[in-house]
């Protein structure tokens, strides 16, 4: 293994250490090769999903009965990927918050991936079906709204745009998303304009 490979490989390992102090786990049968190893994130479980419920709705957390409230439960998705990201949540009463779960069908799936693309830019979220224990199969339903993966507001679903205002889920006043978009494209260039000095026209 030369030099420049064991760099990258202390550069991965270090990475992966703070991956896993972040209660991420590492894949028993990675093989650090670049500094982009594999990983695989820690399954939610129903004690997860207990202390994010615990104070109610917040602007992080929004809480459905049922996938019935789908297309809601998606404008709360985009908001908080245009403010703080966050969790949106089915299967939960939202008076008691007891956690009831729903039957997940095939169509259900099919209909929430449907959803999905309906936010633009596109985003590769990871739904979570967590099944409640003591039931006939009932199983909650989370969507993750990252904000360090998904970092490329203003978002969009059906062609328009939320935002949130502490716990309440809003249409994006126009200026805001006007000043939003310029952002995200001054990013860009900033990035596009980034030298690599240690690079050579060989790399």
């Amino acid at each position: 293994e030369s030099g420049a490979e064991q760099k990258i490989n202390l550069k991965a390992w270090a990475w992966n250490a703070e991956l896993l102090r972040k209660g991420l786990v590492i894949s028993k049968d990675t093989t650090i090769q670049s500094n982009t190893p594999i990983i695989i994130y820690k399954t939610m479980t129903i004690d997860d999903i207990k202390d994010l419920i615990k104070i109610d709705e917040t602007r992080t957390v929004e809480l459905k009965k049922t996938t019935g409230e789908l297309k809601d439960g998606m404008h709360s998705l985009c908001a908080m990927l245009n403010s703080d990201g966050g969790y949106v949540i089915f299967g939960i009463a939202p008076k008691t918050l007891k956690i009831i779960g729903q039957m997940v069908s095939d169509k259900t799936r099919q209909e929430i991936a449907w959803e999905l693309r309906k936010i633009e830019p596109c985003v590769n979220i990871a739904v979570e079906y967590v099944t409640v224990p003591d039931t006939d199969g009932q199983q909650v339903v989370v969507l993750h709204a990252d904000k360090e993966k998904f970092n490329n507001a203003p978002y969009v679903y059906d062609g328009r745009p939320y935002y949130k205002l502490e716990s309440t889920t809003m249409l994006m006043p126009q200026q805001m998303y006007d000043d939003m978009l310029r952002e995200r494209s001054a990013d860009k260039y900033r990035r596009d304009d980034m030298v690599a000095d240690d690079m050579t026209i060989e790399d």
